[in-house]
């Protein structure tokens, strides 16, 4: 069976390919180990699919130099993307960090088999729930959605703007440690004010030995406060979707 498949589509569909298999490499909850990369590798292609009448007449040259450098630029571009939204999301991994260090969690360092290194307890956590409540929302159809819209305002023959995206990514730093210090801020004062309470007791009652007490205190009040203020992790989450997607389509002037 002969199949006559015009080469400017696939050449198309593969550099579009190209950058969208970056985005989901780097961009959560898409970089999961859990996914096989064969299936990113094929959502990539299903994804660029629709795309291919917005990205028919921006491919270069059919040189192989031409070729070779639109497909290097689609990666960084796919890779600086989903760079951005991870990095905004990388806020509930770092609120969990924080609670893990003042509440005492510091040496029950796991092994993730996600990300295949050790991980924090807490930071686990609040990525556990998050990324539940991502896919329980829809969320990650936004992500998406904000995603694609970068193939009508950023076609392949583009000029990148390294400008802006160093605006955002400083803007985005930023916001990762702003979104971590919010959402474990209130925590932390409590685990501080109850070093304080130990700390005084010890002085009025030193024989009492309040800092071996004040460890399971101390991890009793940090599960009972995390077990309440997970419901508020679906109005952040939303927040932080919102803000990913805003600066995926600043970065693409969409």
């Amino acid at each position: 069976m002969n199949w006559n498949i015009p080469i400017a589509d696939l050449l198309a569909i593969m550099l579009g390919s190209a950058r969208t298999g970056a985005f989901l490499m780097i961009c959560p909850p898409f970089n999961s180990r859990f996914i096989p990369g064969t299936v990113k590798a094929l959502l990539s292609v299903g994804l660029t699919l629709p795309m291919a009448p917005y990205l028919r007449g921006t491919i270069p040259s059919l040189e192989t130099a031409d070729i070779v450098v639109s497909a290097a630029l689609q990666v960084f571009v796919g890779a600086s993307l989903g760079f951005l939204v991870a990095m905004i999301f990388a806020a509930l991994q770092a609120a969990g960090d924080l609670l893990d260090l003042f509440g005492g969690f510091t040496l029950a360092m796991g092994y993730d088999p996600l990300s295949m290194n050790q991980s924090s307890v807490f930071g686990r956590f609040y990525n556990l729930v998050a990324v539940t409540i991502l896919f329980a929302t829809g969320g990650h159809q936004m992500i998406l959605r904000g995603f694609l819209q970068s193939f009508r305002t950023m076609p392949l023959n583009l000029n990148f703007d390294l400008a802006t995206f160093s605006q955002l990514l400083l803007k985005g730093v930023g916001e990762l440690f702003l979104a971590a210090i919010q959402i474990a801020g209130p925590l932390i004062i409590v685990l501080f004010l109850t070093d304080v309470a130990f700390g005084l007791l010890n002085r009025v009652a030193p024989a009492l030995n309040a800092f071996q007490l004040g460890f399971p205190a101390k991890i009793f009040v940090l599960l009972l406060l995390s077990g309440l203020s997970i419901t508020t992790l679906p109005t952040i989450i939303e927040h932080l979707v919102e803000e990913s997607v805003t600066a995926v389509l600043k970065l693409t002037g969409g």
